[in-house]
C-alpha cells in the first residue's frame, strides 16, 4: 500500500490531532489506496504570538508551509502534503463598535504547488478577554488560563472549549479547518469548474 507522508508544523498535541482526525476523513477521499502518516516538525508562523486579525492568522498558517516544504527541498524529505494551522483574533468594526472572534485557519499545500485555505469558523470574544489580549498585548494562552482559572488551557480544550462549554474544543476548531482547507485537493471536479 502506497504510503502519503502529510508535514504539520506544529508539535502541540491538540493541531496534531485534529490533522489527523481530518486526514481519517478526507485521506479516503484523497487517494482510497493510500496509508496517510503525519510529520510533525516545529516552524516559526513568523506572525506575533496571538495575531489580531484575519490576514495575520492566515498569514500564519501559510508561513508555517512555507517553512515546511524549504525544509523537505532542504532534506529531500518525502513529504506530499504540507499542513499549516494558526488560531488568533480577528477584530472587526461593526459602526463604533469593536467585535473580537476567535479563529481558527489551516492552509495546506502538495508538491504540485496547489494551495488551499481552510477556516474553523467563529467564536464571539467576551471583553474580558479581549482587553488583556488586544488592548495589553497579553498572550491568548496566558489570558485564557487567568480567565478560567486554569493551567495549559491551550493544550486541552483551549479558549474554544472555555467559550462554547466544550461543545467545540480548539481541537475540533482546527479539524473543521483542515477538513475545508483540503476540500479543493478531495473535490477538485467542483473547484475546477467541472462539477454536475
Amino acid at each position: 500500500m502506497k504510503k502519503i507522508i502529510v508535514a504539520v508544523g506544529t508539535m502541540r498535541r491538540p493541531k496534531l490531532n485534529a490533522v489527523w482526525e481530518a486526514l481519517t476523513v478526507v485521506g479516503p477521499v484523497l487517494d482510497s489506496g493510500a496509508q496517510f502518516d503525519m510529520a510533525a516538525v516545529e516552524v516559526p508562523s513568523g506572525v506575533r504570538h496571538t495575531p489580531l486579525s484575519r490576514e495575520e492568522i492566515m498569514a500564519g498558517a501559510r508561513r508555517r508551509v512555507e517553512a515546511l516544504v524549504r525544509i523537505a527541498h532542504e532534506k529531500n524529505e518525502p513529504w506530499e502534503y504540507f499542513v499549516g494551522l494558526e488560531g488568533g483574533l480577528d477584530v472587526v468594526r461593526d459602526g463604533s463598535t469593536r467585535l473580537v472572534f476567535l479563529e481558527n485557519w489551516a492552509y495546506v499545500a502538495d508538491t504540485n504547488g496547489r494551495a488551499a485555505f481552510g477556516q474553523s469558523g467563529a467564536v464571539s470574544t467576551p471583553e474580558q478577554l479581549i482587553k488583556p489580549v488586544v488592548d495589553d498585548g497579553v498572550e491568548l494562552s496566558e489570558a485564557i488560563d487567568a480567565f478560567a482559572r486554569g493551567r495549559g488551557i491551550r493544550d486541552a480544550q483551549g479558549t474554544w472549549g472555555i467559550l462554547t462549554r466544550n461543545i467545540i474544543t480548539r481541537q475540533d476548531a482546527f479539524r473543521v479547518a483542515v477538513i475545508n482547507a483540503f476540500a479543493p485537493f478531495f473535490n477538485r471536479a467542483a473547484y475546477s469548474g467541472d462539477a454536475s
